[in-house]
């Protein structure tokens, strides 16, 4: 990701977004590329999110500005010679919203810098989840749950990007498996990342455990994180 900002013409940019800015830790990374002059929106619709990411970026506060907005309607119109986001969009249920507030939110001649999970992100995870979200013990649970994750395509985000009005579009899936180093490594990765918002819909820490139970039971082993990750380079026109 920092590497494809790197090959923009950096110097040129005197505004920047990062939608989906998350605990900020890759915002201030981003911060070090960009020119001290530049200025930076960091967005996140999670106001915990925001708190931790003004806690990591307290020493950047003359330089960065903190936004609770979703980024399928950003409050920013043609203000951003770069939009940067790392592992967000996947979380946005409406991919031709998505690109359309970016676009508007973008300078003529703007880039757009993302990555997110797409593909077939995570397909064996969620093959076990499913079969454990449908067992007897767990089913009456989630008689309310949906999917909150959008793994798009390259071919459907290309023709997106194009509808919203972006140019210069490069969009490819990049397989980016994670190996944890033990089972307790895993189990924790599953319980406060890939499983958390599933686990929110149970009541109590017995039953939540029996659910990691059930994922690691059907993993079998498996100590891995399928990650497909979404790659998008795309820009406005000048």
């Amino acid at each position: 990701m920092l590497a494809r900002v790197r090959a923009l013409d950096i110097g040129r940019i005197a505004r920047a977004c990062d939608a989906g800015c998350g605990t900020g830790r890759v915002t201030a990374d981003l911060l070090k590329l960009l020119p001290e002059r530049c200025t930076l929106a960091a967005v996140d619709n999670s106001q915990k999110m925001l708190e931790t990411a003004r806690q990591v970026l307290a020493s950047e506060c003359s330089r960065v500005e903190f936004f609770r907005a979703d980024f399928q309607n950003l409050p920013f119109v043609n203000e951003f010679d770069l939009v940067f986001s790392n592992a967000a969009f996947h979380w946005a249920p409406d991919h031709d919203r998505l690109f359309k507030s970016l676009f508007r939110a973008m300078k003529p001649s703007g880039a757009l810098v993302a990555q997110c999970g797409g593909g077939a992100n995570l397909a064996r995870i969620r093959a076990r989840e499913l079969a454990v979200l449908r067992a007897p013990w767990f089913a009456p649970y989630f008689k309310e749950w949906t999917a909150a994750w959008n793994y798009a395509d390259t071919e459907t985000t290309s023709a997106r990007l194009h509808t919203a009005g972006f140019v210069n579009c490069e969009v490819w899936l990049e397989e980016s498996p994670v190996v944890m180093a033990d089972v307790d490594a895993y189990r924790a990765f599953l319980e406060t990342v890939v499983e958390r918002t599933q686990l929110a819909y149970l009541p109590d820490s017995e039953t939540r455990s029996r659910y990691l139970d059930e994922m690691m039971r059907l993993g079998d082993g498996d100590l891995t994180f399928d990650y497909w990750r979404l790659n998008i380079n795309a820009s406005k026109r000048g």
